[in-house]
C-alpha cells in the first residue's frame, strides 16, 4: 500500500502458543482463540483425560495442538516441562484458584492454596517461559489472565485480590527487566466470565445483582469476550504493548 502505514496481522502461523489451564473456561476460550488465528497450542492443565477430549475437538478442526499435563503449583515440574518443550513465543495462563472467605475466617491452608497457583505459580511459570526464549534469542508475548480484582476490592475475596494485585506487580517488573530482549509481559483483566469457576457466585441472587450493578454494560462476561484481548496481546497488534493489563471489565472500574 504504497504511501499508506500497514496495519498489523493478528495472524500467529509459525509461532507456538503455551496454554495453562486450558481444558475448560477462560483457559479454553484462549487455547480456541490462537489457535483459529494459526497458532501451534499446546494445551496444559492438571486432567490429562480433560486434555485429550479437547485435544481431539482442535484436531477435528484442522488446528495444531499439543498436550502437556501439568500442575503449575509444582515448580519443578513447571521448569523441567517447559525446559523439554519450549521455547514458546506466547504464553497464555489462566490456571487459577479461589478459595472465598471474609477475611477474617480465612485458613492458612485456603490463602497458601490461592497463593502456591495464583502468585507463586503463576510467577515461576512466566519465568520458565521467559528463560526459554532468552536461551534461544527469541522475542515473545506473556500473559497472565489477571482479574479486575487485581485493581479493586471485592466481598469475601482479600487473599484473592491479594494474589492478582500481585500478579499486576510481578507483570510490570518483569515488563522492564524483559523489554530490552523483546520479550513482552501484560495481563488480561476479565469481570466476572459465566464459566464453572463463577457458578456458585452467580447462583447467588445477591451477588449476581452487586455484579450487575458494577458492570456498566449490564451484562456478565462471556467467554467469547476474552477471545479478542488475547489475540491482540499475543500478536504483532500489541507490539508496543507491554507492562499493562487489558480490561475486559465491562466498565467495573471505571469508577
Amino acid at each position: 500500500m504504497t504511501g499508506l502505514p500497514n496495519p498489523p496481522s493478528l495472524r500467529l502461523e509459525s509461532r507456538r502458543a503455551l496454554v495453562c489451564g486450558a481444558s475448560s473456561g477462560i483457559g479454553l476460550g484462549c487455547a480456541v482463540a490462537l489457535a483459529d488465528v494459526g497458532a501451534e497450542v499446546t494445551l496444559a492443565a492438571r486432567n490429562k483425560s480433560n486434555l485429550e477430549q479437547t485435544a481431539n475437538d482442535f484436531l477435528a478442526n484442522g488446528w495444531n495442538v499439543e498436550v502437556m499435563p501439568l500442575d503449575i503449583a509444582d515448580i519443578d515440574a513447571v521448569d523441567a516441562a517447559i525446559s523439554a518443550n519450549g521455547p514458546y513465543d506466547v504464553l497464555v495462563n489462566s490456571a487459577g484458584v479461589a478459595r472465598h472467605s471474609p477475611s477474617v475466617e480465612t485458613s492458612v491452608d485456603d490463602f497458601d492454596a490461592v497463593m502456591g497457583v495464583n502468585l507463586r505459580g503463576a510467577f515461576f511459570l512466566t519465568r520458565a517461559v521467559a528463560k526459554g526464549l532468552i536461551k534461544a534469542h527469541k522475542s515473545g508475548s506473556l500473559i497472565n489472565i489477571s482479574s479486575q480484582m487485581g485493581y479493586v476490592g471485592g466481598v469475601d475475596r482479600a487473599v484473592y485480590c491479594a494474589s492478582k494485585h500481585a500478579v499486576e506487580g510481578f507483570t510490570k517488573a518483569m515488563a522492564i527487566e524483559l523489554g530490552p530482549l523483546g520479550i513482552r509481559v501484560n495481563t488480561i483483566c476479565p469481570t466476572f466470565i459465566r464459566t464453572a469457576f463463577t457458578e456458585q457466585t452467580m447462583s447467588n441472587p445477591e451477588r449476581l445483582k452487586w455484579i450487575e450493578d458494577k458492570i456498566k454494560l449490564g451484562r456478565v462476561g462471556e467467554v467469547e469476550d476474552i477471545m479478542g484481548a488475547v489475540i491482540y496481546l499475543a500478536s504483532d497488534a500489541s507490539s508496543l504493548v507491554t507492562g499493562t493489563a487489558l480490561m475486559v471489565d465491562g466498565g467495573w472500574t471505571a469508577d
